[in-house]
């Protein structure tokens, strides 16, 4: 499409009901949040990459050389850093797509004033949501495709299976990044902000990333399944382990619903935020 194009996309009125919600030009929405990404904020991206290898190389290799194997939910036995890091793989997906779908969403919406402006034109509130989404999608997936790199040449891969392991955690991070967008447009200030790392703290602790979740009583475990990063750690741990099964498609299901939740409650706090 070309720059004319997208101008006359932008500068269309709205008109019918879809046509206010979704005017179909979600990327430029991505393109405008990429090209300030990249000329502002490029440095915190790369930085934050870091973050889950520091922990694979310290408690996978170093503590790890200690512990020797141990088992995973279904009773096979991998070693220690082949254990947690598929676990750190899904939590740097988590991390990716929250951060941008938060903290970025908060100064934009309170600060910038930009989805004011940019709901002045004919893009609708599912136009913002998406293209806000999936830049967090992408930041989410270039943390990913990072760690990936180094499990492969730190031998943490155990199975082919692991080639799946990419798309499962670019549905991490959208149920993520399409939940966290929703939850900030409820967020008035830095106080209410510091809630997403009250809340993201303790679920990477507990959601079996560094020990299997049967050494928790059986009440916390419930607690624990319930909890979005505990589904994504089980589906990327079963397949960089090859421990594949038909309950797996539980954890897509409950990311599936996750997404579409998240898509509704935004789209729905914009247009209630700004057109109403």
């Amino acid at each position: 499409m070309t720059a004319t194009d997208q101008r006359a996309i932008l500068t269309e009125p709205r008109s019918g009901p879809v046509r206010a919600l979704y005017a179909g030009n979600a990327r430029s929405v991505m393109q405008r949040g990429w090209s300030a990404t990249r000329s502002t904020n490029w440095l915190v991206i790369v930085s934050g990459f870091f973050e889950p290898i520091f922990y694979l190389l310290s408690l996978g290799i170093g503590f790890g050389a200690l512990v020797g194997s141990i088992q995973t939910s279904s009773g096979q036995s991998v070693p220690y850093a082949a254990f947690i890091a598929p676990a750190l793989l899904a939590t740097a997906a988590m991390n990716g797509a929250v951060y941008d779908s938060t903290w970025n969403v908060f100064f934009k919406m309170h600060f910038a004033k930009l989805y004011e402006g940019m709901l002045a034109t004919s893009l609708g509130p599912l136009d913002v949501a998406l293209g806000e989404i999936l830049l967090a999608l992408l930041r989410g997936a270039l943390y990913a495709v990072g760690f990936m790199i180094v499990m492969q040449v730190l031998g943490l891969t155990l199975s082919w299976w692991a080639l799946l392991a990419l798309p499962a955690v670019l549905l991490i991070a959208f149920g993520f990044a399409s939940f966290g967008m929703g939850v900030t447009s409820y967020m008035k200030t830095f106080q209410q902000m510091d809630w997403i790392n009250f809340i993201l703290l303790p679920m990477f602790l507990l959601s079996a990333t560094f020990y299997p979740i049967t050494v928790y009583p059986e009440p916390l475990q419930v607690v624990i399944k319930a909890m979005p990063l505990w589904q994504g750690v089980e589906l990327v741990r079963g397949l960089t382990t090859g421990d594949v099964n038909v309950g797996m498609l539980w954890h897509v299901l409950y990311f599936a619903v996750m997404i579409v939740l998240g898509l509704v409650l935004t789209t729905r706090r914009l247009r209630a935020l700004f057109l109403d």
